[in-house]
């Protein structure tokens, strides 16, 4: 195991979430999954208590810890997509896996965990030196859910939208 990995928390299906992260994502694999050695609080002895697992090369651990903490948009990963159909195929999985559409990029997976999906041009454009391209590329970007590339570069160029 890798000296620093991310801990995620489930409640009972950390092995269902590292498999579907390990299915969707490139560069992504469940390594181990371990059962509990004994009873724990919100477990018996022989249920998966953790799942080692990557995504998109991040090392992580599933911990397979109850009911008591829920994840939350204080976390998230952020996924870098270089075109529309990568932003397409990523949002459309963890959104028809039981998953749910937020603002400006984010979406949840039926977990409860939040993800990013954002394309680089996004990220370029409201970064832009071009200090009104860029303010016009983030006000296109807040109206929207997935982003969708080509108006956000419209709205940095400054082309009126169709």
């Amino acid at each position: 195991m890798a000296k620093n990995v991310i801990c995620l928390w489930y409640n009972g299906t950390a092995e269902d979430a590292a498999r579907f992260y390990a299915q969707t994502f490139p560069n992504s694999a469940v390594s181990a999954v371990h059962t509990a050695p004994g009873d724990y609080p919100d477990g018996k002895q022989g249920q998966v208590l953790s799942v080692e697992f990557t995504v998109l090369g991040i090392p992580c651990l599933g911990l397979n810890g109850g009911p008591a903490f829920k994840h939350s948009e204080a976390f998230s990963f952020q996924v870098v997509t270089e075109d529309q159909a990568e932003t397409d195929r990523y949002w459309n999985a963890i959104v028809a896996n039981g998953g749910a559409e937020s603002q400006c990029g984010w979406c949840k997976d039926r977990w409860g965990l939040s993800w990013q999906i954002t394309p680089r041009a996004l990220l370029q454009a409201t970064t832009s030196h071009d200090q009104a391209a860029a303010k016009r590329a983030f006000e296109a970007m807040m109206e929207m859910k997935k982003i969708d590339i080509a108006a956000i570069e419209a709205a940095w160029r400054g082309a009126a939208r169709a």
